[in-house]
Parts: C-alpha cells; sequence; structure tokens
C-alpha cells in the first residue's frame, strides 16, 4: 500500500495473500478447501508501525520481528510486576519470565509473529504510565494499541468510565486518547481514503468465514450459550466497573480492575486463540503475588486456587512427557499426543476471571461498596 498504493482490503490482495499462506488461492466450488479466506482485517493505520520495515528483505523482517517479540515479551513481564508494585527476588523474577517466554500460548504468538504481543506489550506500557498517573501518554499508547480492537475495546470503555468519573483530574486521558485516534484515522483516510467502510467489510466477512471459531465460551458452550454467558459476564463487569470508578490509580482495587478487564477480553473477543491469552499475564501475576491470602481466604477459594493452578502448569509436565516419550516410542505414535499439552488451553481465562472474582477482599483490602467511594487521588498527580 506504501510503496505501490494497492489495497489491502481488495480481492486482488486477498488472493495473493492466499497464494503466499496456502501455496494457491482458494477455490469457493472445492468443499475441502480452508474456510479462513486470510483477508487483511486490520485497521489500515496498522501499515505506519510496520513502515520501517516495507524496504527490508522479507526473511531479515521476520527473523528480526521474532526476536523483537522475545525482547517485546520480556519487557511485558516486567512493566507488569512494576505496574503491580510486586518487587520479587531477582530468582523468581527470572522465573516469571521463563515461565511466561515458554508458555504455549506466547509461543505460539511468537512462531506466528502476531501483533496480539505487540498489543500487550502496548498495554503494559500502558498501564506503568497510568499507574503513574501520566495520563496522556496513556491515552496515546492505548490508541496505537487499537490496531486489534478487539483486544482493547473493554479496556478503553473502562478507563472511559473511569476518567469521566473525575474529569477535572483525568481528562488528559481522553484528550490524549481522543487527538491521538483522530491522527490515526485521518492519516488512514489519507493514505486510502474510504478506508473505514472497506475495513468494516472486512471485518464482517472475517466474521463470516471464520464462523465456527467463537469465543472461548462459544467453543465450549455452543454459540447460542457462550452468547447467553458472555452478555452476563458483560453485566457483571459492567456492574463492577461501575462500583470502581473512582478508584484511584495507586490502589489495589484499581490494579485489579486492570487485570480483570484484560482477562474478560480474553474469554469475550470473538476468535478463541491461544495467542490472545497473552492479556492474561498481568492477572497470573496478580495472581500469584496474593496466593497466600487467596488459600487463606476459604476452602471455596483454595480449590478454585488448585484447579487454576493446574490448568496453568498442564502444558510443561504433559510436553515433557511427551519429550521422554519420544526418546522410547515410534514417532508416529508420539505424534498423536500432540494436543496433550493444550488440553487446558480454553479453561484457563475462565479459572482466571474465576478466581480472580472470588478474591475482591483479598486484593482490595475491603469490600466493593467501601472502595467505590474511595479517597480522591493526590493533588500532586502528574499529567502531561
Amino acid at each position: 500500500m506504501l510503496l505501490h498504493h494497492r489495497d489491502p482490503y481488495s480481492p486482488e490482495s486477498t488472493r495473493e495473500i492466499q497464494i503466499g499462506y496456502y501455496g494457491r488461492p482458494l477455490d469457493p466450488t472445492r468443499p475441502t478447501d480452508p474456510k479462513d479466506q486470510q483477508g487483511f482485517a486490520y485497521p489500515v493505520y496498522v501499515v505506519f508501525l510496520l513502515s520501517p520495515t516495507v524496504t527490508l528483505p522479507f526473511p531479515v523482517v521476520q527473523a528480526g520481528f521474532r526476536w523483537f517479540l522475545v525482547a517485546l515479551t520480556f519487557a511485558t513481564v516486567l512493566l507488569w510486576l512494576r505496574t503491580l508494585r510486586w518487587r520479587p527476588s531477582l530468582t523468581t523474577t527470572a522465573i516469571l519470565i521463563l515461565l511466561a517466554l515458554g508458555s504455549f500460548q506466547i509461543l505460539q504468538g511468537i512462531k506466528l509473529q502476531q501483533l496480539s504481543l505487540l498489543v500487550a506489550g502496548l498495554v503494559a506500557a500502558s498501564a506503568l504510565l497510568l499507574s503513574e498517573n501520566y495520563l496522556a501518554p496513556t491515552g496515546i499508547l492505548l490508541a496505537v494499541a487499537t490496531i486489534k480492537p478487539q483486544l482493547v475495546f473493554l479496556l478503553v470503555g473502562w478507563l472511559l468510565l473511569w476518567a469521566i468519573s473525575d474529569w477535572h483530574r483525568r481528562q488528559n486521558f481522553v484528550w490524549g486518547l481522543v487527538s491521538s485516534m483522530a491522527v490515526l484515522l485521518s492519516a488512514g483516510e489519507y493514505v486510502l481514503p474510504g478506508w473505514i467502510g472497506r475495513f468494516r467489510d472486512a471485518v464482517i466477512a472475517y466474521r463470516q468465514y471464520n464462523e465456527g471459531a467463537g469465543s472461548v465460551l462459544d467453543v465450549l458452550l455452543t454459540p447460542p450459550w457462550g452468547r447467553v454467558l458472555a452478555g452476563l459476564v458483560m453485566l457483571a463487569l459492567a456492574y463492577t466497573c461501575w462500583k470502581f470508578r473512582r478508584a484511584s490509580t495507586d490502589s489495589s482495587a484499581f490494579n485489579l480492575m486492570l487485570v480483570l478487564v484484560l482477562a474478560v477480553t480474553v474469554v469475550v473477543v470473538p476468535k478463541a486463540a491461544p495467542y490472545n491469552q497473552v492479556l492474561l499475564l498481568p492477572g497470573i501475576l496478580l495472581l500469584a503475588q496474593n496466593c497466600q491470602d487467596l488459600w487463606r481466604k476459604n476452602r471455596l477459594t483454595r480449590i478454585i486456587l488448585m484447579i487454576c493452578g493446574l490448568l496453568i502448569f498442564w502444558p510443561w509436565p504433559a510436553a515433557t512427557a511427551l519429550t521422554v516419550a519420544a526418546l522410547f516410542l515410534p514417532p508416529e505414535l508420539v505424534q498423536k499426543g500432540w494436543a496433550l499439552p493444550v488440553w487446558t488451553s480454553l479453561a484457563i481465562p475462565l479459572a482466571v476471571v474465576a478466581l480472580l472474582s472470588s478474591g475482591f477482599g483479598e486484593f482490595t483490602g475491603a469490600v466493593i461498596d467501601n472502595q467505590a467511594d474511595s479517597a480522591p487521588e493526590p493533588t500532586g498527580s502528574a499529567t502531561a
């Protein structure tokens, strides 16, 4: 688009993507052909992030971006640790980073070079800026993170409600977000006039040919029941967001809302791709930070904590078992168990949301109603 002024949403571009992805264009008359058309379904302004690479050889960009995602994930863990005000030992920090980089979800994202990992890094940087009360830069980074709007729409909605609830102190977040979105939308219109309509059509087409994918709830419960439960989850989240709309950025209640909104996003986003579970990282870190308090709460919370821990850590022993089996068994037999490490992937988001919800008292130090009316933020909060 930038070099040759081509429309990435056009059928011709989709055809070339299919040739690169499948080896040939898809034939709608062949029932065995894949349903996923692999059309370009991003906001057009994503090209501004990719623009520095367009004159480089593609293999160089592939290798460079892979290592960039590794480094970014490393930094994402550190950013969330600082945002959550958790200062574990150097050994614990190294273990957390290795577990994150060794998780199937993040390894898949690195293998596919998924922009979800880039969005997760932008969200982590935004959260840290927000915790330091740099509101306008937070809005700017979140605007850039809308290159995958389905991953940040709940977070942006919650923060807009939070900002409006104390407009005098928090309005800079809104101005940073709105002005940056205006720049991105206008720049996109400049390089590809009418792109918003094309993007809308591409998203509709994407939903149609990926109809079988669905959210985590759709896959686990069937789409009708999944949509019903997703609606109930969204209502519960909306109620909680309203209760915590006055929470200050230096409170544990605010941190809980950040990670809970991201965890719910993974549950309801209309594609149950494991790489999107990178947004669960801050929730899992918060649970690890407070696991002792959760364990002491009651029997039900202990049960949920154990289930959540087993679901999250299952891939490591499963993958180890397959690795050991490969030393003694025929490859064809071991290959049949390839899905063993990912058996729990769909249940992990639900377990994290359930455990975060069950631990409100421990995380906030107060019941919801009391925390909702917390004291105003310090008068010296920084804005930019």
